[in-house]
């Protein structure tokens, strides 16, 4: 995986995640990812981070070929901790993390999104979880800061996504914009974040997650456990070698 980034004069880093074909990311990319979130987020000089993707979707989940190809469950005990921490890293970064989002934003990348602090879209992003389509469960934690319960319950049972305008509707992203205005928009918005006292946007940082009534990490281990047991009842594995088969990489 290629991870940059880039800080600009006015302290907003941007994040880049760039791992073709789909930015469907294999264990070690998820803990790199989580690893240079912390590392920008601790680093003073920072006041926001965007957070982007290249190629034709921001974030596809998770590799599952290489689950599937993995004899064992090391390859699943991997991912789904790098998944926790990657997503934590977003909740905990002590600056805003502003998600840019633009193509198919499905399984791991709803957790980021959700565990980000706002979220601009492209028009033509989709958000979803196929988790139930690929023998999988988790993020349900985090679909239901992006949309209503019902709505969540209904998107997750069927794999179905839904469009950055539903989402503007619901109030979960702040802005929907054309493709080649996202990264602008993202750095409007940083701009304007940033240009406020470092010190109390990460107090303000701080206070809103202690105030959350929802326990963002402890919600989605719990979700992993039941990902364990579908694969121990052989259910996943069954599922993640067909769609392998099938010649796809998300979750």
């Amino acid at each position: 995986m290629s991870t940059t980034w880039e800080r600009r004069e006015d302290g907003t880093v941007v994040l880049t995640v760039d791992h073709p074909p789909v930015n469907a990311l294999p264990a070690r990319a998820w803990h790199e990812l989580a690893a240079t979130i912390r590392a920008v987020g601790a680093d003073e000089a920072t006041r926001v981070l965007v957070l982007r993707a290249a190629g034709r979707g921001f974030n596809a989940g998770v590799d599952i070929k290489e689950l599937a190809a993995d004899g064992g469950h090391r390859a699943l005990v991997e991912v789904n901790r790098g998944c926790a921490e990657a997503f934590a890293a977003a909740y905990e970064c002590p600056v805003p993390v502003i998600s840019a989002v633009h193509g198919y934003c499905l399984g791991g990348g709803i957790g980021l999104v959700a565990n980000s602090d706002v979220i601009i879209a492209a028009d033509d992003a989709t958000f979803g979880l196929p988790e139930v389509d690929r023998g999988a469960l988790g993020a349900a934690t985090h679909l239901s800061r992006l949309v209503p319960h019902h709505a969540a319950r209904a998107l997750y049972y069927t794999g179905r996504t839904a469009t950055a305008q539903e989402l503007h509707r619901f109030g979960s992203v702040w802005r929907v914009v054309e493709p080649d205005r996202l990264l602008d928009a993202a750095l409007e918005l940083a701009a304007e974040i940033a240009a406020k006292d470092p010190r109390v946007v990460r107090m303000a940082k701080e206070s809103f997650n202690g105030i959350d009534p929802v326990d963002v990490r402890r919600g989605y281990r719990y979700e992993q456990g039941f990902t364990f047991e579908l694969t121990l009842a052989g259910a996943a594995d069954r599922a993640r070698r067909a769609f392998a088969r099938g010649g796809g990489a998300e979750t």
